[in-house]
């Protein structure tokens, strides 16, 4: 008898597997000063790659939160509603320290760790948002002691406490931030919101917040303009006597990726708020903040390929065509390659990003100065890099990667984000021309990280010659910024690839990225590349 419908030559899920099963990550770690955490790194790398985290992912998006911003009798509410799953992802990223937690870890290697955990647990990117807005939010607190003292223990408890009630009767709280409005964008000084102040000592907002992220959050920290000039606010969902302050939230934002956690615009109708830090200094006491979360838009970019490409071997090692695996034709095997060097590349540099964190948290001014310029860089190359890649490793599942099933299209939605976020491309490139204008320091350390491998590899002290002739030549360097920070991204991730990375590895980047050996797409690596080791290092090991 003859069936119409026998599947075969399909491949099994990529389920049953440990997230942090990384070479990459895991040699960081250790490098970095974290290796301490392996084991929990481990337990949660194997809740990551499992059945039931990758369904809450499934479900988290498929049932986007909803905004009530009124009750059945008509009183204002401003409620978001959250499936089940999106609750279940916070707790185990709250739980496990992906949030503040480092803050109260006095251990060398803390933030490494929580860098780490943050990239490893990753079944979806939009639970990513809260948990990094309240990392980042505990330096900028600090400038003002008094209110650090009260919130800062529940920020780093790693209690999840859903739910709107005052603050400080919780036992774990949430941060978000509230910066840009509709005038200005990254221009955050062109702000119109206004704080008045009141004699007790806090300040009544009045304005509109264009982006507001993660507006379920306990606190926000927030910009408006009190007499003294631009400050920082610390404004609570619900105020101390149990009552809504009164933050309005008027839609949640219709996005293209990130649909899982809600974003929204918010009015101020002369909303409660406590100042943090000084008047007329408002950028700066948020610029702690704006750094830590630019080190996890680098994270998540970096997370995000390493999904992609052990997505794509997993389906290559399983598929057959024309007669043979995926995995074992040539033109394949240079895609995935191609795709693994990327990651590798992103994932060195974000670990030794966080490394610099950790380390500059500690006091180091070297660690401090070099943060400075190659977070910036970081930013940009590797934010910039994560689309295009995406956008290669669905075509290597061809059609079963362009259906929602696969997982990969909401991979994909979510690749734009991470370079928008804090400041798109132009912002960040200008950024960094920025700080090696005014601070000299900052170019020093950088000199000094990337030629710690001089003389290691001929391509590589060719591109950092390239690099220093691109400074020195003044004209028209605005204009030529992007290409100038590509050549720094590139240096900084060579030299770490070279002194860190994998032979195979190393030798792969400095002929494509740094020899010029390398098409416009991705699959286009040399000949004499080790493609065999460096696909093995991207293989997900499943069962």
């Amino acid at each position: 008898m003859t069936t119409t419908h026998e599947v075969f030559n399909q491949v099994p899920p990529l389920a049953g597997y440990d997230a942090a099963d990384d070479p990459a990550l895991l040699e960081g770690l250790e490098r970095e000063g974290a290796g301490w955490a392996a084991a929990e790194l481990h337990e949660l790398g194997r809740l990551g790659g499992a059945e039931p985290a990758i369904e809450y992912g499934r479900l988290a998006n498929e049932h986007p939160p909803v905004l009530r911003t009124h009750d059945r009798y008509g009183h204002r509410i401003d409620e978001v509603e959250f499936h089940p799953a999106w609750h279940a992802l916070m707790r185990t990223a709250v739980t496990h320290g992906l949030h503040a937690a480092p803050w109260a870890d006095g251990r060398p290697g803390a933030h490494v760790a929580r860098a780490a955990k943050f990239y490893t647990w990753r079944p979806d990117a939009g639970h990513g948002c809260p948990i990094s807005m309240t990392y980042a939010a505990v330096p900028a607190l600090r400038h003002n002691p008094e209110l650090a003292a009260q919130y800062e223990p529940l920020l780093t408890a790693e209690d999840y406490d859903f739910g709107l009630r005052p603050p400080l009767s919780k036992q774990g709280l949430l941060a978000g931030m509230s910066m840009t409005e509709k005038q200005g964008g990254s221009d955050v000084r062109a702000n119109t919101t206004i704080a008045h102040p009141e004699p007790d000592g806090t300040y009544r907002l009045l304005g509109h917040k264009w982006f507001t992220s993660a507006p379920m959050c306990d606190i926000f920290l927030t910009l408006a303009h009190a007499p003294g000039g631009l400050a920082c606010f610390l404004v609570p969902r619900v105020l101390p006597d149990g009552t809504r302050n009164p933050m309005r939230l008027m839609r949640l934002k219709d996005k293209l990726g990130n649909r899982s956690n809600a974003s929204s615009e918010v009015e101020y109708e002369h909303a409660v708020a406590w100042r943090v830090g000084e008047e007329g200094r408002g950028v700066r006491t948020i610029i702690d903040m704006v750094n830590l979360t630019r080190l996890d838009c680098v994270i998540g970019a970096a997370a995000g390929m390493r999904q992609a490409v052990i997505t794509a071997a997993h389906h290559a090692a399983h598929r057959r065509t024309f007669g043979r695996y995926l995995v074992d034709q040539p033109l394949m095997r240079n895609v995935l390659a191609d795709l693994a060097v990327e990651s590798e590349a992103a994932t060195v540099l974000m670990m030794r990003l966080a490394g610099a964190t950790d380390r500059s948290a500690r006091g180091d001014a070297g660690e401090t100065a070099f943060k400075r310029l190659a977070l910036a860089v970081g930013k940009y190359w590797v934010c910039k890099r994560w689309p295009a890649h995406a956008a290669e490793a669905i075509e290597c599942l061809g059609g079963n990667g362009y259906v929602e099933e696969s997982g990969m299209p909401r991979l994909f939605r979510e690749s734009p984000l991470n370079s928008i976020w804090e400041g798109s491309g132009n912002v960040a490139a200008l950024d960094v021309l920025r700080a090696i204008a005014k601070e000299p320091q900052v170019m020093e350390a950088f000199r000094a990280e990337v030629s710690a491998a001089a003389g290691a590899d001929a391509r590589l002290d060719a591109a950092v010659r390239q690099v220093q002739a691109d400074l020195s030549d003044h004209g028209d360097l605005e204009l030529r910024a992007r290409r100038v920070v590509e050549r720094l991204a590139l240096v900084l991730q060579g030299s770490l690839l070279v002194r860190h990375g994998h032979p195979a590895v190393a030798d792969a980047f400095c002929a494509s990225r740094l020899a010029g050996d390398h098409g416009q797409a991705f699959g286009t690596l040399p000949s004499g590349v080790d493609f065999a080791t460096i696909i093995s290092r991207a293989a997900p090991k499943v069962g």
